[in-house]
């Protein structure tokens, strides 16, 4: 039953995006004679690549089976947006293709909304841990971030590359397992980006003990926790960390950190 149902809904949905794709946006004249809106089946079938007869069969919703391929060239032909290709390739059963994390721009809201945390410290990161928008006081936590090269603002970098790190963290070990265990996770999960790789051999340079940890092959998932910091003007402060999501891209999530007690909201506020 589950398997008619997702293919009727296969069937319903090409044919829904069929019907709005406009022939002069495919390089096709509209014709005086057209009374299909849309494309019609065999101009769809043949911009795809693939034929008339079968394209006609999964309109119908028949028992056939599909390609990677043929999925991803009719999302092509009918200039699917991300969510509408995602849907396709769910309703054909198949999951989407490898993509990258990279570096995207953070959507201006989300930056406004960093901002505005403030004096809890807050940050955007992407799955390889850059730091793609933070605030005042997650900067001031780290002893400036702005001055820092690009390269620097990320969250691995921080931890195992500089000094400060060990002496700032509280529970720095178990925190440090935690983060290479995502960093590994995320490797999986992105195998095709070429960040992933080279931050793991820029941190195996840089930080003996991040080397001897990757060894260790250990992986894990993020859980929101309890974090110490023994800051240098601040003095100690326990932080609740939260991550949440990013509605407008799944490759992004906001990081707050906030005060578990008073005193360390106090403190915090003397950082921003």
């Amino acid at each position: 039953m589950t398997d008619m149902v997702q293919r009727e809904e296969l069937a319903s949905f090409l044919r829904s995006r069929r019907e709005a794709t406009d022939p002069v946006s495919v390089g096709l004249r509209p014709g005086p004679r057209r009374r299909t809106p849309g494309l019609r089946r065999e101009e769809l079938a043949q911009l795809s690549g693939i034929s008339v007869t079968w394209y006609t069969w999964l309109e119908q919703g028949r028992h056939i089976s599909v390609s990677r391929q043929v999925i991803e060239s009719l999302a092509r032909v009918l200039r699917m947006t991300p969510a509408e290709r995602e849907h396709l390739f769910t309703v054909a059963g198949l999951t989407l293709p490898a993509e990258t994390a990279g570096r995207p721009d953070v959507d201006d809201t989300l930056r406004r909304l960093v901002e505005a945390l403030d004096p809890n410290p807050a940050f955007v990161a992407n799955p390889w841990w850059d730091l793609l928008a933070y605030n005042r006081t997650y900067s001031a936590l780290h002893g400036g971030l702005d001055d820092r090269p690009p390269a620097e603002r990320n969250v691995l970098w921080l931890f195992f590359a500089t000094d400060p790190a060990r002496y700032l963290i509280a529970n720095w070990d178990d925190e440090a397992r935690q983060l290479v265990g995502q960093l590994r996770a995320h490797l999986a999960q992105y195998p095709v980006d070429p960040r992933g790789p080279e931050l793991v051999a820029t941190l195996t340079a840089a930080s003996p003990r991040f080397a001897g940890l990757w060894q260790e092959h250990g992986t894990a998932r993020f859980r929101n926790y309890r974090k110490g910091y023994q800051h240098p003007v601040a003095g100690l402060l326990s932080l609740d960390y939260i991550k949440l999501e990013a509605a407008s891209n799944d490759q992004q999530h906001l990081v707050v950190m906030l005060p578990a007690d008073q005193a360390s909201a106090d403190k915090l506020s003397q950082l921003c």
